[in-house]
């Protein structure tokens, strides 16, 4: 299976208006009568702007920039990943260095949430993700999005009332959603995130672990062409793990039963790759999942998750030991206030942690690229290159 993956740029990063320090009235020099009440004023920023007058100007402006680009007959694509935690959506047009992001949306709605004890998903997680769909659907509506591809995944899989939930939205929504078996998800991942293999590698291990399932897959590269060796896909994820072995308060025991769970599975994997002439090392590995993009933010020590500082930035193997155990101590409360954790993942993270030790203990590269991308860049790259607009501007 050949993986085909450019490079896209992500979302551009939203301005902000400077802060300020507020305006201040004087009275002539040696004038002792009361200065008389002034009418509130916004503060002024540095540049001697009104603060608010300025934002509501970029606002409008910004407001005008996107109906613009609406209506300019680009075409814009649609990509909408539908997981076991995550609900996201991605709205893209093409661009001369392959596509530039319109638009994007993520929600946390916990579609698999206790799938993996009662095998089908509850009708509180459903009314969740259907009202997070419900805001898809409308800015695919509101984009007039030419192609869009609108997948779910391991929660739909593996739930018995997957495939009717999906009627369900067919018929409130009017989205088409498609359940894609765990070998086109690897794929997609792969293709999304590929763009950030080092020049030099030669042998590279892409892994997504998700809410659900985690999706491995090694590629070879040769000659500018990469070439997937084999790929798998083991039923666990965060929340999976989180809700088997807790998530809140998480012993060094239920830390290392987390770790013996995946253990098998990604040792099979192992010897397969053997079978196949892999070596025992990639040049590196290359995660595009929430751990380790939560990781590399907690590392660097980032007050709020700043994707244009953790997209393409290497982890060392020490760090992800070093940070997975901070975590794993940390209490749930200040999981919970860390900015690049947040309430909504605070008790999934550290199940993350222990099937990132564990892929990094049978696969001891020193370095981790992290990639904030993945799925749905690889679904956009190839509907693009469908269509012979990838890197093509209208």
């Amino acid at each position: 299976m050949t993986v085909s993956g450019r490079r896209g740029p992500g979302p551009r990063k939203k301005g902000a208006a400077g802060r300020g320090r507020s305006a201040s009235a004087h009275g002539r020099h040696g004038r002792s009568r009361p200065a008389r009440p002034r009418k509130k004023e916004p503060p002024v920023d540095a540049g001697g702007t009104r603060a608010g007058t300025d934002a509501a100007a970029h606002k409008v402006l910004g407001a005008r920039r996107l109906l613009a680009l609406r209506d300019s007959g680009r075409p814009v694509y649609g990509a909408l990943d539908l997981g076991t935690n995550n609900c996201r959506l991605l709205l893209a047009a093409p661009s001369e260095h392959g596509f530039e992001v319109v638009d994007a949306f993520s929600r946390i709605v916990r579609l698999g949430e206790g799938v993996s004890r009662s095998g089908r998903l509850s009708e509180a997680a459903q009314a969740r993700t259907l009202a997070a769909l419900r805001i898809c659907a409308n800015k695919l509506r509101w984009w007039r999005v030419r192609r869009a591809r609108l997948i779910a995944t391991q929660a739909c899989r593996a739930a018995s009332n997957g495939a009717a939930f999906i009627d369900r939205v067919a018929e409130d929504l009017g989205l088409a959603l498609e359940i894609v078996d765990a070998q086109t998800e690897a794929r997609l991942a792969a293709s999304g995130s590929c763009p950030l293999i080092a020049e030099d590698a030669r042998e590279v291990l892409v892994f997504d672990i998700g809410g659900g399932s985690s999706e491995l897959m090694w590629l070879r590269i040769r000659g500018g062409a990469r070439q997937a060796v084999d790929w798998t896909s083991i039923p666990a994820g965060v929340v999976t793990l989180a809700e088997k072995y807790g998530g809140a308060r998480v012993s060094r025991e239920a830390y290392a039963a987390m770790r013996a769970h995946v253990r098998p599975a990604l040792m099979e994997f192992a010897r397969r790759l053997r079978e196949k002439g892999a070596p025992a090392l990639p040049d590196h590995l290359l995660g595009t999942s929430g751990t380790v993009t939560t990781i590399s933010g907690v590392s660097l020590g980032l007050r709020r998750y700043d994707r244009s500082k953790v997209d393409g930035c290497w982890l060392e193997r020490s760090v992800v030991e070093k940070v997975s155990e901070e975590l794993r101590r940390m209490p749930l409360r200040e999981r919970a206030a860390n900015g690049c954790i947040g309430r909504e993942r605070a008790d999934l993270v550290v199940a993350g942690c222990a099937i990132l030790e564990e892929i990094t203990a049978i696969w001891p590269a020193s370095r981790i690229r992290v990639a904030d991308r993945g799925l749905r860049e690889g679904i956009l790259t190839e509907l693009m290159m469908e269509d012979g607009t990838y890197g093509r501007p209208a």
